[in-house]
């Protein structure tokens, strides 16, 4: 399978990319901005299984401008098409919402929200060819409806909650293509991005039993599910 997995260089993507990269009937493309971590990935993956094959790409997701041209160019000389696409990369702010600036609300917004749209609009040309055709939004708990919200925490949580109807949207435009998108709102994990939004908070869970949770979930559910907003959080509501 060939696999395009965004936020690759820490936490949850990190530890997705060295599961998938243990077949090594797999093509796993890596997307972060720094460099020297996806190089320590790589090693990480070529330690699990010898014949890996991990290809990391450099790149920000910020550079909103450069998504359908620049990415999609490095993507394409690894791949000609898409098998699974896990949009994973977040960030999050705690901050009020009356002393959130523009320049954070756009960030939140660009990254939850209008990078993962870009870059399924670009790659769903290598969608359409695959036989899987599976599309993995990452949201969170705080985007779902009727889940426990928090303080400091409005624009992310309103940025997921976009990426989840987004989910629901496209899954229904591309039914008739067999493209099959859903969206896993994640509760809680010991992430690097949550520890320092919430210094001395300690998750229930750790990435590498969450990325297992995702791994098996983009491999398998696409046969049962679209369009599907599903909870993942050992807390209620």
């Amino acid at each position: 399978m060939n696999i395009v997995i965004t936020g690759a260089s820490k936490g949850i993507g990190f530890e997705l990319v060295k599961l998938f990269s243990q077949n090594e009937d797999n093509i796993v493309i890596g997307i972060a901005r720094t460099k020297n971590i996806l190089n320590d990935l790589k090693n990480e993956c070529v330690k699990l299984n010898l014949k890996s094959q991990f290809k990391p790409i450099v790149f920000d997701l910020e550079n909103l401008n450069a998504i359908k041209e620049n990415l999609k160019y490095q993507i394409e000389k690894y791949i000609d098409h898409v098998d699974i696409l896990i949009n994973n990369a977040g960030y999050l702010i705690n901050k009020s919402f009356s002393e959130t600036q523009i320049e954070d609300i756009n960030k939140t917004l660009n990254i939850n929200l209008i990078s993962p749209a870009l870059l399924t609009q670009t790659l769903l040309p290598m969608l359409e060819k695959s036989n899987v055709k599976h599309v993995v939004n990452i949201s969170s708990i705080g985007g779902y409806q009727g889940s426990s919200k928090f303080p400091g925490l409005s624009f992310y949580s309103a940025s997921k909650a976009a990426l989840a109807c987004l989910t629901e949207c496209l899954a229904e435009e591309f039914k008739e293509d067999q493209i099959k998108f859903n969206c896993l709102t994640l509760g809680a994990v010991n992430t690097e991005m949550l520890k320092t939004a919430f210094p001395g908070y300690n998750a229930p869970l750790e990435p590498k039993e969450m990325a297992q949770f995702i791994h098996d979930f983009a491999l398998n559910n696409y046969k049962f599910m679209n369009g599907k907003i599903i909870p993942v959080s050992l807390s209620t509501p």
